[in-house]
């Protein structure tokens, strides 16, 4: 007899039964184990880990390769070409049309020196020179900030040469100077860096258990398994909670094959080359283990529930797509209106766990009130949900395809 028709004598072990039984059918279940075991808790730590490494080591090594730069007028200003020559850049011939040349993005930036430029220089007057670039251009910002710091340099000490030639000190020109004395921690610098972690962290979660959450509900419910199921003299709470836990199993199995991939591959991040330090060793798995805990059950409690209103297993997987969109809010909401973080943002599920890890990650830790919060906050609304949840699954109509 099929094992979704009939349960053991023993109405105490029914929740169990439930439990192994659902486990056990997906394991078999190729297209959830990779999803669950291998596409989400792999994939996504190897190829952010790819592309932060990429990134940084394409950032220095642009930092350090010369700067080609079209000079329209070099012959006006030959002390300053040979100042940009020193600082690394590279002088090409003119351009005609400098303008459309950086449209076209045949060059990054161009430099033009005016004709009039010896003729101010001599009077001892302001010159003018222009840098011609596209902001939106990404490829643009490094050269263009690495030419303007080595003019701006270049101005300083011409300005301070001419201060002295009239018998001034050079600090004259500059009565107030600004000492900044930045706190910020080689791991704390890491947060500029690392902090889409809590995000994928959270998506490693609801992959996890997404196609096990659909299969127990609306799967079930197209194949007409449910009503069999539901007829057997065993409460539907015992039931419900034995898919309930079957999903979290997935989902924390996830995350925790997502956290030893962090783990093993963060060694990998050349982030010393940029003065930050990032440790997602073992305390750092088990911090976010704990944090995230009452959120794996909350995301089962959810995902069922909206299963729990779909027919098919198609139309499930289309409300939970939209329902994955959840998960990014807190990261969007933090990237548009940066905040203060305060004790009571961490009682707010995905935005406490947001906060939570980024604490971990720039080695400050998560105070106990902040923990405590988050932990209660969470694990309330998974109760709502699952109280929500168990009561669909008392309805009839839940048992009823089509």
């Amino acid at each position: 007899m099929n094992m979704k028709e009939s349960f053991p004598p023993r109405r105490s072990r029914a929740f169990l039964t439930v439990f192994l039984k659902e486990v056990r059918e997906n394991l078999r279940d190729r297209r959830t184990l990779t999803t669950a075991f291998l596409t989400g808790p792999l994939m996504t730590p190897f190829l952010f880990i790819m592309l932060i490494s990429f990134t940084i080591n394409r950032q220095l090594d642009k930092a350090e390769q010369p700067i080609k730069v079209p000079v329209i007028g070099a012959q006006y200003a030959p002390n300053l070409v040979d100042a940009l020559k020193a600082g690394g850049v590279v002088p090409q011939p003119a351009v005609a049309h400098p303008e459309q040349a950086v449209r076209d993005q045949q060059s990054d930036l161009v430099l033009r020196i005016a004709a009039g430029y010896p003729t101010a220089w001599r009077k001892g007057e302001p010159v003018q020179v222009e840098l011609i670039y596209d902001s939106s251009q990404s490829d643009a910002h490094e050269p263009v900030e690495r030419v303007t710091n080595l003019i701006e340099n270049y101005a300083r000490q011409q300005g301070a040469m001419r201060l002295v030639a009239r018998g001034l000190s050079p600090s004259v020109a500059a009565p107030v100077q600004v000492a900044k004395r930045d706190q910020a921690t080689a791991q704390s610098r890491a947060v500029l860096m690392f902090n889409i972690l809590p995000y994928l962290f959270v998506l490693t979660i609801f992959i996890g258990g997404m196609y096990l959450a659909i299969d127990l509900t609306a799967g079930e419910r197209e194949r007409q398994s449910l009503e069999p199921l539901f007829a057997n003299p065993v409460p539907r709470w015992k039931i419900f909670l034995g898919k309930l836990a079957a999903i979290c199993a997935f989902s924390t199995t996830s995350l925790l094959i997502c956290l030893v991939a962090f783990s093993v591959l963060g060694h990998f991040v050349p982030t010393d080359k940029l003065g930050m330090e990032v440790n997602l060793g073992p305390s750092f798995a088990l911090h976010v283990l704990l944090l995230q805990l009452p959120l794996i059950v909350l995301l089962a409690g959810l995902q069922s529930m909206v299963a729990a209103f779909a027919k098919s297993y198609r139309e499930a997987q289309t409300y939970l797509s939209l329902l994955m969109l959840l998960p990014i809010l807190p990261s969007i909401v933090l990237m548009v209106m940066p905040i203060k973080p305060q004790h009571w943002m961490y009682a707010v599920p995905l935005l406490g766990q947001h906060l939570g890890i980024l604490d971990l990650v720039r080695g400050e830790g998560i105070g106990a009130v902040p923990l405590a919060l988050c932990l209660a906050g969470t694990s309330l609304a998974a109760l709502i949900a699952g109280l929500v949840t168990m009561q669909l699954y008392r309805s009839e109509r839940l048992s009823i395809s089509g």
